[in-house]
């Protein structure tokens, strides 16, 4: 994922980012971590457009997108507030906003719901479906979970253990919208345990 952001480079072989060589990061991509890295001096907004400043392109436009896409990940009310006057569920979503405000074409997601519950967790999910519907970015969704693979996901990559190796793609042919219940489903439980199969060998998956 460092890679694909430009941020490490590789040794061998060839990498594009929307047909041209990836040689450093750009505003073609947006980045969401494992935890919110919100500046806790700033504010919700001032935090979201932290990007946007820093690259000197804070315009009207880009400040009612960033209140419209709070008001998405109903954040509304919220863009004065502190970071530890949110939620951590409601931390991530202002990060989640902050990697979208500038609009890239590719968003790349680093475990972003590991820390939280898993009833957060699921509300997290079906967020970033929700804003996925919204925006139809690419999304790089890094995770441990298989069942958060499958239910985010279009195509799954499952990676072997160290050193890390590529198992399988695997393309999840599951109808949208999806809502959290579709994972009792018999459809969807095969996508998870042929999956867990793979993994049974102490892999990892990133999808």
């Amino acid at each position: 994922m460092k890679m694909v952001a430009g941020l490490l480079g590789y040794t061998s072989g060839t990498l594009e980012r929307l047909g041209k060589p990836v040689e450093k990061p750009g505003p073609d991509v947006g980045v969401v971590f494992q935890a919110p890295v919100l500046l806790p001096w700033r504010t919700i907004l001032e935090n979201v457009l932290l990007p946007s400043e820093i690259r000197g392109t804070i315009t009207p436009a880009v400040r009612a997108r960033a209140h419209e896409l709070l008001a998405l990940v109903g954040l509304t009310g919220f863009e004065s507030r502190y970071p530890h006057e949110l939620s951590g569920g409601m931390q991530q979503r202002a990060g989640i906003v902050r990697a979208l405000v500038h609009d890239p074409r590719i968003l790349l997601m680093d475990e972003p719901f590991g820390a939280l519950d898993a009833m957060t967790r699921d509300q997290m999910n079906e967020e970033l479906l929700k804003i996925w519907s919204a925006n139809r970015k690419t999304v790089i969704f890094i995770t441990h979970s298989i069942t958060e693979a499958v239910f985010l996901s279009d195509r799954v990559f499952v990676m072997t253990a160290r050193p890390g190796r590529l198992a399988e793609i695997i393309d999840v042919e599951l109808p949208r919208p999806r809502s959290i219940e579709m994972v009792n489903s018999d459809r969807f439980g095969v996508y998870a345990n042929h999956i867990r199969s793979l993994l049974s060998a102490k892999k990892d998956i990133a999808g």
